[in-house]
């Protein structure tokens, strides 16, 4: 079998294990990996960027020589999928919004603050319904790109290493790229790294939501409009691009205080509707799993073109 082939038939069959199985409950790879990396942390830290560069290249360089020795390994269809599965997230995503949209229409705060840090990193015990929503809709469109279309994406370039290795900067930022007190130097390397791994993945997340918003009622005008004109305002160069051309399609406004745990940050306004409710919500949810299926039509045929070449 062409290269081209297994690998565009691995990512296939690998978004179908997500899509029947998502994330395993238990031994999880993505949760032994940040065991481990927490622990490598207790060696290299230092409150100096240095130290975090030396962190993340023997994190990170060390998922991606395991994946291309896995990757050279009989059975490259398989292996291929099981990577695929491990580095997805799509369905889990899919999964928390849906369970969020029905505790927020429940009125049920308390169940809706306890889910919501499967979702981001925001402070819960703050937050109101209308916090929970946007903080629950704004989480939904950044990490379409982030657990879905970007692995696909650099499975699609860089087969099973690609996989591996963007979770595992994806997880070290999620764990060390923060502007605090401990991770502000340590964590500078992770959250850049993090940054160039997701701004081919986040654009495609935005083209993608434009073509595809009319499945859900949605404007890919309105799209275009607030990538261009809001999507720099952003402090991410990825989640700006995301959150941005959501609001847009779904003509919602999304952005404002944003409290997190490690202090508040003030984000700019995307989109020009009014904020978005569990109607909503549940819209960007149909978004997203909309938006995935067709990353991997577009990743199998990168995977084509590519490997051909």
């Amino acid at each position: 079998m062409r290269k081209s082939t297994s690998t565009a038939l691995g990512l296939t069959l690998g978004f179908v294990l997500d899509r029947i199985f998502a994330d395993p409950r238990r031994w999880h790879p993505v949760a032994g990996f940040g065991t481990a990396a927490a622990a490598l942390e207790k060696t290299t830290y230092a409150d100096d960027r240095r130290a975090g560069v030396v962190h993340q290249v023997i994190a990170v360089g060390s998922v991606v020589g395991i994946g291309a020795l896995a990757g050279r390994a009989g059975g490259r269809v398989v292996v291929t999928a099981l990577a695929t599965w491990t580095a997805l997230g799509g369905r889990s995503l899919v999964r928390a919004g849906h369970a969020m949209a029905d505790r927020l229409d429940a009125g049920d705060l308390t169940g809706a603050r306890e889910l919501l840090p499967s979702l981001c990193g925001r402070d819960p015990s703050v937050l109101d319904a209308d916090g929970l929503t946007r903080a629950a809709l704004e989480s939904i469109a950044e990490n379409t790109s982030d657990a879905t279309v970007a692995p696909l994406l650099w499975g699609a370039v860089a087969g099973v290493p690609g996989l591996l290795g963007y979770r595992a900067v994806n997880t070290l930022d999620a764990m060390i790229g923060y502007r605090n007190s401990r991770y502000e130097r340590f964590g500078w390397a992770a959250a850049r790294t993090d940054d160039l791994a997701n701004l081919a993945p986040a654009r495609l997340t935005g083209a993608l939501t434009i073509a595809l918003a009319p499945l859900v009622g949605g404007s890919p005008s309105g799209a275009m409009r607030a990538w261009r004109r809001d999507a720099a305002k952003h402090p991410s160069p990825n989640a700006g691009v995301v959150e941005a051309s959501m609001a847009g399609a779904l003509g919602i406004g999304l952005g404002g205080r944003t409290q997190y745990r490690h202090g508040v940050e003030l984000r700019p306004t995307l989109g020009d509707g009014p904020a978005p409710t569990s109607v909503d919500l549940r819209r960007a949810v149909r978004m997203s799993a909309i938006v995935q299926v067709g990353a991997l039509v577009v990743t199998g045929a990168v995977a084509a073109i590519r490997y051909r070449r």
